[in-house]
Formats: C-alpha cells, structure tokens, sequence
C-alpha cells in the first residue's frame, strides 16, 4: 500500500482524460522507460530512483478494462456510477539498506485487490473536464514466498481529469487527493517493531488501525499518433497518521515524481463505442 500507486501512476494516472464519447480502437499496445523516484515506504527518510519499464495497454471491453482508471472488471456501469475491482502493488524494501529497519525483515512485495465504487460528481458541458468520487477497498496481501494475509485499505480519492488544460490542445492534466486509512494489520507490516527487532535507537512498537495521511498528486500527458509521453509528482503528508510515532517513521511528508515515454506497437482493427 505504502507505495502502491506509484508504478501504476505512469502507466495509468498520466493517461488519464475527461470522457469523450467516440468509435476507438478495443485495444491499443505500447511499450516504453521511464524513472520513479519515492522513499522505500511512506515515512522512510531513504529516497530511491527505480527505472520501470511502461507497458502503454488500453483495453476497452464490456467487463475487462484497462484505461484511465487502472486495469479493472466492470460488474455495474452507468452514466454516474460505476461498480468495479481494482488492483495495487507495491515494491520490496531491503531492510539492510535502510537505516530505520537494519537488521529486520525485509518488506515484500504485496498486491491489493478489492471493489471500488466510482461515483461521477460532475462533468463539464463540452465533456473536457471531470470531478469524481472513487472509493477502493482493498484486501492486502504478500506474493512473495508463502502468501499471508497483510490486512485492508480504503483510500477514498477526488479525482479531476482535464483534457486541453488552459488550452493547450492534446494533453491531459489528472489532480487527485485524498486520505488512506488502514487496519492494524496493514500498519503492522510496516510500522510495528517487536522486541526481538527493538535497540536501543528503536524501541518496539505496535501500530493501531486508522488514518494514515494524506496524498496529493498531480499528473500530466500526451498521445501523439506514434508515442505518449507522461509526468507525475506526489506529495504525501504523514501528519496526525495513527502510527506517526513508530520509530520506523523518519519523516512525515515527502515527494515522489515520475516520467516516461512509450511507444505504439498496435491497435486492434474492431472500432468500439468508448469514453475514455
């Protein structure tokens, strides 16, 4: 969860437009680089530069979608209201190289999959711009070596998507904020320190369940007919989150920014009626 969004931000987020009805490739490949830099979780004072690579896939199906609101199946859809699962990841943390958690266990990667509720809250007369109410809840759990179960999240976000911002014709300008909060489990896997991991310089602790802050990102893009080429930055506060005090927390707010370029590889010949 800690920094779920991220990877995908590039990859779905700075694609991000305000719906236009109209006849669209069902699918649309793409293959690309680009660089994300963010600290090892929210709260560590290690800040780290990751190349990624971008697979660009649109995806435009009755139930199957990959597009501006991540890779989801729609169970119900209409003109204000969408019913959908959705997915996160999150990357591995080497405890060796990080100071906060030397000598612990390092962090795993985790995947997130639960619904979420999309609510539109209003859309511009010439469908340029769109504010939206989306509401994940997300069971966490560890993929690597032997699952285990790593709690829930609900991460209700506002999201404005701007197509043409301030008039700049063919890009696409995405805002979104909102607060995260996590059950004690979740904010175990990453906060808690047991005895058997307590020195001197980091007393045990146990984190309890609740508000984890808040993120604000900004992100920006554009299609050209042969390539995209997208950014994004994010600001994350840990202010008045339930575990600010674990000694694990090195900071309560940071950046993180990304970019990358893709490249179109295909389209699918079949036109479908889209908004996206």
């Amino acid at each position: 969860m800690r920094n779920a969004h991220l990877l995908g931000a590039l990859m779905v987020l700075v694609t991000g437009t305000a719906a236009v009805a109209a006849e669209k490739p069902l699918w649309e490949l793409g293959l690309g680089v680009g660089a994300v830099s963010f600290p090892d979780y929210r709260g560590s004072d290690r800040q780290r530069l990751h190349p990624v690579p971008i697979p660009y896939v649109i995806y435009r199906g009755d139930f199957l979608k990959a597009d501006r609101k991540g890779v989801r199946g729609v169970f119900f859809d209409t003109d204000r209201v969408e019913l959908n699962v959705s997915l996160a990841a999150s990357v591995p943390v080497n405890s060796d190289g990080n100071d906060a958690r030397r000598g612990m266990a390092d962090l795993k990667p985790t995947v997130e999959i639960g619904p979420s509720l999309d609510i539109a809250l209003w859309r511009s007369d010439d469908r340029r711009a769109q504010l939206d109410l989306r509401l994940p809840l997300r069971w966490a759990t560890i993929v690597s070596g032997s699952p285990r179960d790593v709690g829930l999240v609900f991460s209700p976000r506002i999201n404005l998507d701007v197509r043409d911002p301030l008039g700049y014709a063919g890009w696409n300008l995405g805002l979104l904020t909102g607060p995260i909060y996590a059950d004690a489990r979740n904010n175990a896997y990453f906060y808690d320190v047991t005895p058997a991991d307590a020195t001197a310089t980091r007393p045990a602790y146990a984190a309890g369940g609740g508000y984890g802050g808040t993120q604000f990102l900004a992100a920006l893009s554009r299609r050209y007919p042969r390539y995209w080429m997208g950014a994004f930055v994010r600001y994350d506060t840990l202010r008045g989150a339930v575990f600010e005090d674990s000694p694990l927390v090195r900071r309560d707010s940071a950046w993180a920014a990304g970019f990358g370029i893709a490249w179109m590889l295909g389209e699918s010949s079949r036109r479908v009626e889209a908004e996206d």
